[in-house]
């Protein structure tokens, strides 16, 4: 890719005439997505840009978007027709999209034939080349665009970070599973790890800056570093970020139960900072529909890692992701998820009703599930879920719970809210000034979504 420190230089060059240029970055989607967004704002401070909240005071913007479903791409052209107005009252104003969508050659045509108020079109992977792409917005190209699938992370690469507290650290890109209702292997691209080195070097840094929780992302973290000759795998890296000095908590997301082995379990349990709770994304309790999602796992399979989890701890935290109604779930199929978590026992569900993703093989699958029913299916699930839930936070009772605040309740005014080591939601009486810090309570009630405690001394 092409080296930046030049472009930046003249963009700065012919922008420092300009009095205080404000760029708006607003990121859709998932975590991954995020940090992409704190990436594009390192570039961008490089640049001389300072940032705002208000599309209308920018002169530069950025939709940096997600292409998970149809509903979200319909949101973004939404938004980008509606800036049409913005551009005519405004013709310096220069506007990119970048993320998932435009990895999408018929996405990234359509928005450079229908949307001519865009500027530039950044795919994915090639966000070192946001300044080239600019440059040539500033020297007049009417559109240009870069959707080419680069291998370089651009380490060491200056992100504007949305918290001072927590911070992502995408730790592997693209999937290699192509579960047959998802599109990110389309847009983000196979299995690519980065060197175990440059994730701590990363990390320690973050925690000698004082973040008190890291989170470790990718699309199939438990796949880590099978792509490298001779790399760590997850577990072991896991295990080498735990030796790493400071206070702070490791968390990770997101687990393919096909790769969560033993030896993830136990380096969950072994390591003293890595938080004790696993996102394990099931999406069914039926086995017939996990084989036309392509899941390979079966329902056995996946409960050995859940007894294993609760054999070492039997309140260990577990959560989930479920797609209701996928093509032609029968009410058996239904029924099956439904005893699933019954027997699981999650702490919380992310539940969605299927919605058909065009490019992916569950699209081209005629289904005969109503709207109707699947809204049915949806709200029996949650009412499940909450009883679970009500009932399996019991547990924390009288317990004392090591919280990170971070930030004030919404429902109660003077009570802060933050996220045990389980990641339960806990909800406190507490100031302020102790946001982004770790706290201890004694939990002295518990609702279908959270825990309510006071701070221990």
């Amino acid at each position: 890719m092409t080296d930046n420190k030049a472009i930046i230089e003249k963009i700065k060059e012919v922008l420092g005439g300009r009095s205080e240029l404000k760029a708006y970055v607003r990121s859709f989607g998932c975590q991954l997505n995020v940090s992409d967004g704190e990436k594009i704002k390192g570039l961008l401070k490089k640049m001389g840009y300072g940032f705002t909240e208000d599309e209308n005071e920018a002169d530069l913007i950025i939709l940096n978007t997600c292409a998970v479903r149809e509903n979200a791409e319909d949101r973004v052209f939404g938004i980008v027709g509606s800036m049409k107005k913005l551009k005519e009252l405004k013709p310096e104003l220069i506007i990119g999209i970048s993320g998932c969508m435009t990895a999408q050659e018929h996405i990234a045509e359509k928005i450079r034939k229908s949307y001519p108020q865009v500027d530039f079109v950044l795919g994915t992977s090639a966000i070192n080349s946001l300044p080239r792409l600019l440059w040539n917005c500033l020297d007049g190209q009417k559109f240009s665009a870069d959707t080419s699938e680069y291998a370089d992370f651009s380490e060491g690469a200056e992100q504007v970070r949305e918290s001072t507290f927590k911070a992502s650290v995408p730790i592997m890109f693209g999937c290699n599973n192509f579960c047959t209702y998802c599109i990110v292997p389309y847009v983000r691209g196979r299995e690519r790890s980065r060197r175990a080195e440059d994730i701590i070097k990363e990390v320690t840094e973050l925690a000698a800056q004082g973040y008190k929780e890291i989170m470790l992302l990718g699309q199939n973290v438990n796949s880590y570093g099978n792509d490298l000759d001779g790399g760590m795998s997850f577990p072991q890296l896991l295990r080498s970020l735990n030796e790493i000095d400071g206070d702070f908590v490791i968390r990770f997301m997101s687990s393919h139960p096909k790769d969560a082995s033993k030896e993830l379990l136990d380096a969950i349990f072994d390591c003293e900072k890595v938080a004790k709770h696993l996102h394990l994304p099931v999406q069914s309790g039926s086995n017939e529909i996990l084989s036309k999602m392509n899941r390979r796992y079966t329902v056995e399979k996946y409960l050995e890692t859940v007894d294993y989890l609760r054999e070492r701890d039997p309140g260990f935290s577990l959560t989930t992701d479920l797609i209701v109604g996928f093509p032609n779930e029968s009410d058996e199929d239904f029924r099956q998820t439904l005893e699933l978590i019954k027997r699981v026992k999650y702490d919380n569900i992310y539940s969605f009703i299927y919605s058909r993703r065009t490019g992916t093989k569950a699209a081209e699958i005629d289904d005969r599930i109503s709207e109707e029913t699947k809204g049915l299916r949806m709200r029996e699930l949650l009412e499940v879920q909450r009883e679970i839930s009500t009932e399996h936070y019991k547990r924390f009772l009288g317990k004392r719970m090591r919280i990170l605040a971070d930030g004030e309740s919404k429902k109660h005014e003077g009570f802060l809210t933050g996220k045990s080591n389980e990641f339960i939601i806990a909800e406190f009486a507490g100031d302020s000034s102790l946001i982004g810090q770790f706290v201890d309570i004694e939990v002295t009630e518990v609702k279908n979504w959270a825990v309510i405690g006071r701070i221990i001394d």
